[in-house]
């Protein structure tokens, strides 16, 4: 890193920093001779960046540097920009925004949260000749704050007076900042992929609205080709019509925040003289529909939605008789893309925050639909750095606010703070490198260590006098528990677990990431590590079961308390059948609704059929009432909402309706109803047909081949086609019995 920026220097175009101002865009440019060779430039910024050289991109990624804990570790990035150059002088032309480092971040907003400046850091190497640049950043560079654009925040959005040219240039300010915390890019770049053109439809309150068909994270794209010069076109981005069909981005505000103005996720844009053509350089917004206000007419308008996220390959592909179903897949695909900007978020709207329950209860159905290895370790990264001394993990990664007391309580909270275990073992598990679990080996420990305490700590333990392991029962501390369950008052949950803790939960989380952590222990080489933590593990598992169970079964109206014991395998065998049981009876005398919450929702299906509950499994797939996955796809949903009912019956629009973690579904619908059961050591086809779905046809693009599972019924028959990549071993088993050990080729049942 040194060698890459060792004669270049800090500089910002900013003359007078005003802390708290909302601020527009930076400029910075120079000159420079190229004499030939094989040219590259280094570059990275507070703020976000983009460079032109000669009056061209230079590349096709945006939001750069992208989203870190600035201050503990900021990404530089590398480019071939030979082909931008010829022989002469050369200009670069640096436009500079305020991004994640100093823009509105977060719930609250809050600005300047590493920083006040708009800085940038570059250096341009030929033949890589580190010793030599041929241009650095230094205080010889031109620099304005008064160009076109006026506002570029990632919430807020954008505005641009196309008439202002940049006429004057001051000498760009140094800046004093250390190196130390300079990496390398090496996950994906975000960049622009799927355009949707707008439709505009009619809404009662006379609004122009722009309908593109996809709920998206991204931004619009517009043409005005004759402009007289002056006209104004403000452009809000939004995810609904409310309940009497007209625009709305009420559901995502946040609160008192509205007071204020609120996430406006707004271009405001003046023409110049002609044509004009605008996209925003720094912001990204969440949105279906767009409301249009313009002195224009509007049949001269023309307009484009673009997605942006993690230049991501799609590795998964599902299809079955019911085209619900299919829709289901297919948002879950989208809020995937929506949230995975350079980090897993929970939403592209009101939060946009690295929520680490979001990405622990997603990665195992993540890692099947897209190749985004290097968007979670990029973000694990960022994990590890906000992890506390005391193994308390930040449920939010990297932070997006200011650091306060609830933030610290909730830093303890089980289901979010695993992530740290839950995230890279799955990703082991897909990719099959040691390197994931070691390079997160002490974050683990730590947590795990930490859980520990928490269980040692307790001041409650005389209400489980009877239990010979009471002293591996977490019932102390915050945890956010079962979020979002259907009918459950959230402020009452908390209150109560503030005051009594969440055993169940907590002690259920403790277990499962000490029997993790054992394995993870044993396959790298820390085999004491691995018969500690194994150790720990069983005594924290046989606490759970004398917490739940009385006269081995658990006595409970929430179906979560047995989902997640058989998951976890926390239970004796003879039990977890019991409990099975219990939980299919559950699910039936609520006429196939789930009540589960944000923890054991991606178990429910899975756990019935493993236990031969296959018809409950499937009708509560099928289920089209409220509470179901078939709910929001029935109200037109085309991404998977934050909560069950994000639009209610009377057409009432409420929280985020993009937040990928209930989709954890589609990782049952390709593991469980085509069976692609796939773990790197061990490759399981154990399909699960049902008439109801009449066929299913299912693929994973792994990194050992394409594997593809299909069924379909003809008549009382049930015909299966497999294929499995050349090299790879898998073992097929068939609902009949049949088991078959499969080497490469093509297998039809």
């Amino acid at each position: 890193m040194k060698e890459v920026f060792n004669k270049a220097e800090w500089i910002s175009p900013e003359q007078n920093i005003e802390p708290n101002k909302r601020k527009g865009a930076g400029y910075l440019k120079q000159f420079f001779i190229y004499s030939g060779g094989d040219a590259k430039i280094y570059a990275t910024a507070h703020g976000l960046y983009q460079i032109l050289i000669n009056g061209k991109e230079i590349t096709n990624a945006r939001l750069t540097p992208g989203c870190d804990a600035y201050d503990k570790r900021l990404q530089y990035q590398e480019y071939e920009i030979t082909d931008a150059l010829k022989l002469g002088e050369n200009e670069i032309y640096v436009t500079l925004g305020d991004g994640w480092y100093r823009g509105c971040n977060g719930i609250d907003g809050v600005r300047n949260l590493y920083g006040d400046d708009l800085s940038f850091l570059a250096s341009i190497i030929v033949d890589d000749d580190f010793s030599s640049p041929i241009l650095v950043t230094d205080n010889s560079w031109l620099a304005s704050e008064n160009g076109p654009i006026l506002l570029t925040d990632l919430q807020l959005g954008e505005t641009c007076d196309a008439n202002i040219e940049i006429t004057s240039w001051n000498q760009a300010k140094k800046m004093h900042f250390s190196y130390d915390n300079l990496v390398p890019q090496e996950g994906p770049y975000v960049t622009e992929h799927e355009m949707f053109e707008g439709k505009l439809i009619t809404v009662p309150s006379g609004d122009y609205v722009f309908d593109f068909g996809q709920n998206l994270a991204g931004y619009t794209s517009f043409v005005v080709e004759h402009a007289q010069g002056g006209e104004r076109i403000t452009i809000v981005h939004g995810e609904s019509l409310d309940e009497n069909g007209n625009f709305t981005i009420a559901n995502f505000q946040p609160g008192e925040r509205n007071k204020s103005g609120g996430i406006k996720q707004e271009i405001n844009y003046i023409c110049k003289p002609g044509r004009n053509e605008f996209k925003p350089l720094f912001s990204i917004f969440g949105y279906r529909y767009a409301k249009v206000e313009t002195q224009i007419p509007i049949d001269h308008f023309s307009i484009k939605s673009i997605s942006l996220y993690s230049d991501m390959r799609l590795t998964a592909t599902f299809k079955c008789g019911n085209e619900a179903v299919n829709q289901l897949f297919n948002n879950s695909i989208w809020s995937m893309k929506s949230n995975f900007c350079d980090i897993p978020t929970d939403c592209p709207t009101r939060e946009r925050a690295g929520w680490t329950g979001d990405a622990a209860v997603f990665v195992k159905t993540g890692v099947y639909l897209m190749d985004c290895r290097g968007v979670y370790e990029k973000w694990l990264a960022n994990v590890r750095l906000g992890q506390h001394s005391d193994g308390k993990m930040a449920y939010i990664c990297p932070k997006n606010s200011k650091p306060g007391q609830i933030a610290e309580m909730f830093s303890a909270s089980v289901g979010w703070g695993d992530a740290a275990i839950l995230v890279p073992w799955n990703l082991y598990r897909i990719y099959g490198d040691k390197n994931i679990l070691i390079c997160n080996y002490d974050m683990m420990k730590k947590w795990v260590d930490f859980l520990k305490q928490r269980a040692g700590k307790s001041k409650l333990k005389n209400r489980f006098g009877g239990n010979p392991y009471r002293k591996y029962i977490i019932d102390t501390g915050m945890d956010y528990g079962e979020w979002c369950e259907p009918g459950a008052d959230v402020m009452k949950t908390m209150m109560n677990a503030f005051k009594n803790g969440q055993p169940e939960v907590a002690t259920a989380y403790f277990a499962h990431s000490s029997r993790l952590l054992s394995i993870i222990g044993s396959i790298i080489g820390e085999d004491e590590d691995s018969k500690y933590y194994g150790v720990l593990a069983t005594n924290a598992r046989r606490a759970y079961q004398h917490l739940v169970l009385k006269d081995g079964r658990i006595v409970s109206n929430r179906q979560c308390e047995y989902v997640r014991p058989i998951a976890f395998k926390l239970l004796d065998e003879s039990d977890a059948k019991v409990a099975a049981a219990d939980l299919n009876d559950l699910v039936i005398g609520n006429d196939y609704h789930l009540n589960t919450g944000f923890l054991s929702t991606p178990f429910l299906c899975q756990v019935l059929a493993d236990y031969g509950y296959v018809d409950t499994a499937y009708k509560l797939l099928l289920q089209k009432d409220y509470p179901s996955w078939l709910y929001a796809v029935e109200k037109g949903a085309t991404t998977i909402w934050e909560t069950w009912d994000g639009i209610r019956e009377d057409g009432t629009v409420h929280d985020s309706l993009n937040h990928y973690s209930y989709g954890a579904i589609s990782g049952w619908l390709l593991s469980g109803v085509c069976g692609i059961d796939y773990d790197f050591e061990e490759v399981r086809i154990r399909p699960i047909p049902h008439k109801s779905l009449k066929f299913a046809s299912g693929s994973f693009d792994s990194p050992k081949g394409k594997i593809v599972s299909e069924w379909r019924y003809e008549g009382e028959n049930v015909k299966y086609h497999i294929e499995i990549p050349n090299g790879l071993e898998a073992t097929i088993e068939l609902p009949d019995g049949r088991i078959i050990n499969a080497i490469g080729g093509n297998y039809e049942f």
